[in-house]
């Protein structure tokens, strides 16, 4: 087992809009790409982001070597209770998730 973190090349989430966040998950090649993929189900990252994982957008493209994730943001871009405007924080949960 690996983290998430050492597998892939680079992870960064970042804004999609004021209701929208985004999670790449960049692979770096097709072995890591499919370790990935495989290894991180989309239920286990909803319940990390603590989002019902229906609300969950998953996209895994494959000759990009690239899994991303889309989820509604907690709070509205901008708002008082935004505690991250720019969406920037999110992929840092990531990093440490085991991987088989």
């Amino acid at each position: 087992m690996a983290e998430l973190g050492q597998i892939a090349t680079k992870i960064r989430s970042k804004n999609a809009g004021p209701f929208w966040l985004t999670i790449d998950i960049f692979c770096g090649d097709r072995a890591a790409f499919d370790r990935v993929s495989e290894g991180l189900s989309t239920d286990r990252v909803a319940a990390l982001f603590r989002v019902p994982a229906e609300t969950l957008k998953r996209f895994d493209i494959a000759d990009l070597c690239v899994v991303k994730f889309s989820l509604p943001r907690p709070q509205v871009q901008g708002t008082g209770r935004d505690r991250d405007m720019h969406g920037a924080a999110w992929a840092v949960l990531l990093e440490e998730v085991e991987i088989n």
